[in-house]
């Protein structure tokens, strides 16, 4: 007969006592067998009698029959740990010797093994004169040390190497956070060291090292005072003082000895701007020890950052395995170490459309984050990227680029320069990154059954799986390792405390249970399975307002919005909200904010492609561009009332628009639905919605230029005119064609911006669009005449715009033109003809009260007096401007930059504009 051959027994220790062979997970039975496995484990190959066991599990007083106990526990040991053995045939794995027993040491693996392993390792290389690659090792061996070892195994033995354990951890953070010191890493160290005292107030190492890192920090007043405490609290607790070691370290400290200073390093280049992006770390995290150590070996290794370019990190795998929970919990232990922030992005390259974020959006996202203004981002994606990797070259930033498409897409959000991290997570191979980037792939099993448990025991309670087994059993076999199904198990289980777990069970199994793949595995999971199975537990109402949100093309989506989908009054379209994050099917990530999974919209679609007709699709859709558009006008109103609105069609009845009851409540709405009505304008362009795509637009269009936001203004505005011109609108082209002119203005392109204005100008006068839309044409021409130097020009379309708006009775139109006509002015060096206009702009302006913009013309007043030599009257056209500025710091400045001490009175002008 053919001799089978025995896999590979491997054992953790460091934490929950596990054992494994080959890739399967042992069952190691109850408490007590496994305190006796643990004993043998820590005994590293030497006998333990059996009464040493006996006493190691039950202590001093134990059970009757403990001995015949304890011989039925090594039978079952042999029995699961050498199952193929024959009778007669002698143990290979654990033998009996003399009056006790031993496991051999060639046969079995151990994570502490491991770890002590690495520990000399690293021993060896900082003897050898190579801090650097003994960092490595020590942060690997530590990423697999749980700080509660051998969890759950009773015993006195067992208590006692807990306590052991520990000890031998907390002194190989203390070589690793030495090593960190030796390689001039004190500012990365100091949070942790602060911590690490904090739990070990009387551990002088601890304290040692904390005094160093924050001396070479530049911190000696802190260095000192946390001797003084540490001392203090030796002397009231120990009645002792300090050891020989720290005190003669406190007398180097007030000596300012040189040789503490550590080599002077490279200067980091850094703004006042430090980005913060990680989203919340999951609390129930579970397992990945191994994927742990393996990403915190890379990160301080040799491969770390600081090597010869930035470092990147590729977790891939199959949907729901948990890459993104995997990279942000890393991400949340490393972020210390990079002092220049952390920068978080979405791609959805796995998202219905199949396209994901393009990288020039997300480029101005970071750059913006990282302190650049919003107007001086270029336009391009090559110059966006130029930019990205200058402003970075200087930086240690940790970047996370989450759910990638591939390589195209992820390639220009790469730094350039060494010193950044990068983890991106996607469920393709991403070679490109490995073979021209020299990334590092990471591909997360499918957790283990014991690990499994743990998660469902972490979100339930322990009391909850223990009282059904084998349900719990049932279930991890049936979402085969997929955190996705077992959270969404999870989550209908602590919804219902009062199900039983085989009843949740059986619904599984009845669900089809086991997951067919999703991307093209060989084995995996469906978690369409899990979703519809969540979906059919949901209430109506709630299920109706899943398959709404699949209609939403923004980003995210706030109550009311909700609630205008779902045809529902905000309360309760807030519970139906509550029940869908209990769920597991929805995300706030933000206060009243939230987020529909990539995987769950496609689910979500196909379920109101089944379910709800054409009809009430499209019109949960009018409902939501009425909402927003609505919205929209009523911010206008409040932001600038004097602005001549353009006439509204009838809306929805329960659309649910907001109203604002000043500007700053209407602009924090504006902000937080920025990327929303983006979305929104594109989404009704493409959808046929068109007069609401353009008229959402022109809604948008001061306000997103008053926030600075350019980029999203050519983007609406350019879905705006193809919606216009589908629809066969002038008016709505006009208004498309002026917003684009505008806006190429505002990035410095003004010779871009005429010919698009004058369509525009041609549009309405062919068309009934003159109340206000012609005039601000002209207007808008004008001044873009005067930026290209072409004053003649521009004062003649500034004195027609004037013209109109009076025709058209809009003095804030007016206020504008008669502004713009004496910066003409100004511009000819006809200041006489300047100071009229100036002057009847700021009227214009104080009758429709608008303080700011009659600052700005009183300055622009001051300008062409000054330059008259009328400098008394420009003193005084000065002083009531910064007068009027009380919350504009920078036109105060630019107001008062001309003024000088002893202004004088009013002019007669400005007294019978104020009467």
């Amino acid at each position: 007969m053919e001799e089978r051959g025995i896999e590979p027994l491997r054992f953790s220790l460091l934490g929950p006592l596990r054992g494994r062979r080959g890739t399967s997970e042992l069952a190691l039975g109850s408490p007590q067998q496994r305190a006796v496995l643990a004993m043998l484990l820590l005994r590293r190959g030497h006998a333990v009698g059996v009464a040493e066991l006996v006493e190691g599990v039950w202590g001093g007083e134990p059970p009757p029959g403990a001995v015949a106990v304890l011989r039925t526990y090594v039978s079952r040991l042999r029995k699961l740990l050498e199952p193929v053995r024959g009778r007669g045939q002698a143990p290979e794995v654990l033998m009996s010797l003399g009056d006790g027993y031993a496991l051999r040491t060639d046969k079995v693996a151990t994570d502490l093994a491991d770890c002590e392993e690495a520990v000399a390792q690293a021993k060896q290389h900082r003897a050898g004169g190579r801090p650097d690659r003994a960092l490595g090792p020590l942060c690997a061996a530590l990423a697999g040390w749980d700080s509660h070892a051998l969890a759950g195994v009773p015993g006195p033995y067992a208590g006692s190497a807990r306590l052991d354990l520990a000890e031998r951890r907390l002194s190989v953070l203390e070589l690793r956070l030495r090593v960190e010191l030796e390689l001039g890493r004190h500012e990365a160290v100091v949070a942790e060291l602060l911590a690490l005292r904090d739990a070990h107030p009387m551990r002088e190492a601890v304290s040692e090292l904390l005094l160093l890192a924050l001396y070479r920090c530049g911190r000696q007043a802190e260095a000192l005072a946390a001797y003084a405490r540490t001392r203090r609290t030796l002397i009231d607790e120990l009645g002792i003082e300090p050891g020989p070691s720290l005190r003669a370290l406190h007398t180097r400290l007030l000596a300012g000895d040189p040789a503490l200073t550590p080599a002077p390093t490279p200067p980091t280049a850094r703004t006042g701007i430090r980005p913060s992006q990680l989203p919340t770390d999951l609390p129930v995290f579970t397992g990945r020890r191994t994927a742990l150590g393996h990403l915190t070996a890379l990160l301080l290794g040799d491969g770390g950052p600081g090597a010869s370019g930035a470092t990147i990190a590729v977790v891939n795998g199959m949907a729901g395995v948990g890459k993104t929970a995997l990279a942000l919990h890393w991400g949340h232990r490393i972020a210390h170490r990079f002092p220049d922030g952390s920068l978080h992005v979405d791609l959805r390259g796995h998202g219905p459309g199949g396209t994901g974020m393009a990288p020039g959006e997300v480029l101005e996202a970071f750059l913006v984050a990282l302190g650049v203004a919003p107007h001086a981002v270029p336009e391009g994606l090559d110059a966006r990227a130029a930019l990205y990797r200058s402003v970075l070259a200087a930086r240690r930033v940790l970047i996370v680029l989450d759910n990638a498409r591939d390589t195209a897409q992820v390639e220009p959000l790469l730094p350039g320069a060494a010193g950044c991290l990068v983890v991106v997570t996607g469920r393709g191979r991403f070679s490109g990154l490995v073979a021209r980037h020299g990334a590092h792939p990471l591909t997360p099993a499918p957790l283990s059954a014991g690990e499994s448990r743990e998660l469902l025991a972490r979100r339930l309670g322990g009391a909850r799986i223990a009282a059904e087994p084998e349900a719990a059993r049932t279930i991890v076999d049936l979402c085969a390792g997929l955190p996705l199904a077992l959270a969404d198990v999870a989550a209908r289980a602590a919804h219902h405390p009062g199900f039983r777990l085989a009843h949740l069970a059986a619904e599984l199994r009845d669900s089809h249970g086991t997951l067919d793949a999703f991307t093209g595995h060989d084995t995996g999971t469906d978690p369409r399975t899990a979703f519809s199975w969540s979906y059919r537990a949901l209430s109506p109402g709630a299920a109706v307002l899943l398959r709404r949100l699949a209609l939403h093309p923004g980003p995210d989506i706030g109550v009311r919005a909700a609630a205008a989908l779902a045809d529902g009054d905000g309360r309760r379209v807030r519970a139906l909200l509550t029940e869908l994050t209990g769920a597991s099917l929805l995300i706030e990530h933000l206060p009243g904010r939230f987020v529909l999974h990539d995987l769950l919209r496609a689910y979500a679609r196909e379920r109101a492609a089944e379910q709800d007709t054409p009809y009430e699709r499209d019109t949960a859709t009018r409902r939501l561009l009425d909402h927003h558009l609505h919205t929209a006008h009523h911010a206008g109103a409040v932001l600038d009332p004097f602005r001549t609105a353009l006439p509204l069609p009838a809306r929805a009845a329960d659309s649910a628009p907001l109203r604002f009851a000043d500007g700053e409540q209407a602009t924090t709405w504006l902000r937080a639905e920025r990327q929303v009505l983006r979305a929104l304008v594109e989404h009704a362009a493409d959808q046929g919605h068109h007069e609401h795509a353009w008229r959402l637009a022109h809604a948008l269009d001061p306000h997103f230029d008053r926030l600075g936001h350019p980029h999203d203004l050519l983007e609406i505005h350019r879905a705006a005119l193809r919606a216009a011109r589908a629809q066969g609108h002038p008016v709505g082209q006009a208004h498309a064609l002026r917003g684009l002119g505008l806006t190429h203005t505002r990035l410095g392109r003004p010779g871009e911006a005429i010919p698009l204005l004058g369509k525009a100008l041609e549009l309405l006068r062919c068309s009934d669009g003159r109340s206000g839309g012609e005039g601000a044409v002209l207007d808008e021409i004008g001044r873009t005449y005067l930026l290209l130097g072409a004053a003649e020009r521009g004062l003649e379309h500034c004195e027609r715009a004037v013209r109109a708006h009076r025709e058209a009775g809009d003095r804030g139109g007016e206020a504008a033109a008669l502004d713009g006509a004496g910066r003409a002015y100004h511009q000819l060096r006809r200041y006489e003809r300047a100071v009229e206009r100036f002057g009847w702009a700021v009227r214009r302006y104080r009758e429709i009260g608008d303080r700011r913009l009659e600052a700005g013309a009183l300055r622009r007043l001051g300008d062409s007096h000054h330059a008259a030599g009328d400098h008394a009257s420009a003193r005084t056209a000065w002083s009531v401007a910064i007068a009027l500025l009380e919350v504009d710091d920078r036109e105060r400045s630019r107001a008062g930059a001309a003024i000088g001490p002893g202004h004088g009175v009013r002019p007669v002008w400005y007294e019978s504009a104020a009467g």
